[in-house]
């Protein structure tokens, strides 16, 4: 028996008398090797001198932790060294014919990250609240985290949603107007879900019954949508501010116990319903798509279409419903914007998130919970620029503003290696 998995050096290994023909590639331990090189050089060669102090604890948590204060140059070169030993360990999977496990690749990016928070807050009078940075980061997750989810729904049906962007703002729109003019945020989530329906509409009509091309009809979506808001929000919601811009939002709701917890009750249990309904979500999505009849059949028409039509199953009604519940769930995490962090309703205020919820799908490899660590980490970096502009740190600010879609693609880029996508993404079927 012989198998075959293409790839980029070549390697050949014989088990049991069968013969499997290994391709690996060196874009993970030539990315890791880069920022080992730049913490040795940076936080460890040419650091900076000082002590740097990150608080734990919250005032309300059953156990107060002390804050601890680490030296910055001898901690640079501990981490330098430790990162140098996941490249090391990285290249020996490489040469033996196996990709790089991803526990090596999340340990790197958790070990580069202190060394980087020890080296931008060394010898500032403020200290690292890590509690603060990661409740903010949750926050600005949430609605990658369901723009990422509509994502995955969608393009395991064989449809590229492009549109994510737009189906988050016209969420952010309609959810804004209706809980304005109702005082009930609950209506407005609900009204969320049916404007990111809608445009899922318009993507399933072009895409699956007049085969227009999926990824043009995705950019004019957003287009149209960015428009029609702009337009309505000059002309409508300006002149009316108090009547149709000023919804109520969402408070943060504090689980008993659990929120008293330190460090882990601050960020995941002392959140807003909308955080709370995305954790569900990222559950549900993953077993109705791999434990359900429902998710092999949507899988089925995203794999192979031609066999899924051969056992009876409505390709085109599935993709249909499938990129319609999708845009429900992206529309859902655009009110976020609206009714658990802004309060109102701007111009393009999405600002591109759409884009980097889709660049989350891609990293996660169309797996719901992959791709919801990868918006997790988009958004940790999104906050940690605003975290280290407080703390005056080193790095030139137009290079902190840039951060998050630095992170966006490096991550695609550097790190998702050999991925693929559904065999029939972006294909229309003809029966």
């Amino acid at each position: 028996m012989t198998s075959i998995t293409q790839s980029a050096t070549p390697g050949m290994q014989t088990r049991g008398g069968s013969i499997r023909a290994f391709i690996t590639t060196w874009k993970v331990p030539i990315s890791l090797g880069i920022f080992a090189l730049v913490s040795l050089f940076v936080f460890a060669l040419f650091g900076r001198s000082g002590d740097s102090h990150f608080q734990l604890s919250t005032a309300s948590d059953f156990i107060q932790i002390p804050d601890v204060v680490i030296p910055a140059i001898p901690s640079g070169w501990f981490f330098s060294l430790v990162l140098i030993a996941g490249v090391v360990a990285s290249v020996r999977y490489i040469r033996a014919g196996r990709s790089t496990p991803l526990w090596i690749i999340v340990i790197f990016a958790v070990i580069f990250l202190m060394a980087f928070l020890t080296w931008a807050a060394a010898g500032q009078d403020l200290p690292v609240r890590i509690p603060g940075l990661l409740i903010g980061a949750v926050g600005l997750s949430t609605p990658l985290i369901f723009g990422a989810l509509g994502g995955v729904i969608s393009e395991r049906a064989g449809v590229v949603n492009v549109a994510i962007e737009g189906q988050l703002l016209a969420g952010a729109f309609v959810s804004a107007v209706v809980a304005s003019a109702t005082g009930q945020p609950l209506l407005g989530l609900v009204a969320a879900m049916f404007a990111g329906v809608l445009v899922s509409f318009v993507l399933a009509a072009f895409a699956i019954k007049y085969v227009v091309d999926q990824v043009i009809i995705g950019v004019v979506l957003n287009v149209l949508v960015t428009g029609i808001t702009s337009f309505l929000y000059s002309t409508l919601l300006s002149p009316n501010a108090e009547t149709l811009n000023t919804p109520p939002r969402f408070e943060r709701i504090d689980i008993p116990l659990l929120s008293q917890i330190p460090l882990i009750g601050p960020v995941l249990f002392r959140q807003t319903i909308i955080v709370y309904v995305a954790y569900f979500a990222v559950a549900l999505v993953w077993f109705a798509l791999f434990k359900t009849r429902w998710g092999l059949r949507v899988r089925a028409v995203g794999e192979h279409p031609k066999a899924a039509d051969t056992v009876g199953i409505n390709v085109n009604s599935t993709r249909f419903w499938s990129v319609s519940l999708a845009g429900a769930v992206a529309g859902f995490g655009g009110a976020f914007f609206t009714l658990g962090s802004v309060g109102g309703f701007t111009k393009e205020m999405t600002a591109g998130n759409g884009f980097i919820a889709l660049a989350a799908v891609i990293f996660g490899r169309w797996d719901p919970i992959k791709a919801t660590l990868a918006a997790l980490l988009f958004g940790f970096a999104t906050n940690l620029q605003s975290v280290l502009s407080i703390l005056g740190s080193p790095v030139p600010s137009e290079f902190m503003l840039m951060l998050p879609y630095v992170v966006t693609i490096f991550a695609v880029a550097g790190l998702v290696g050999q991925s693929r996508a559904p065999a029939a993404s972006g294909k229309a079927y003809i029966k």
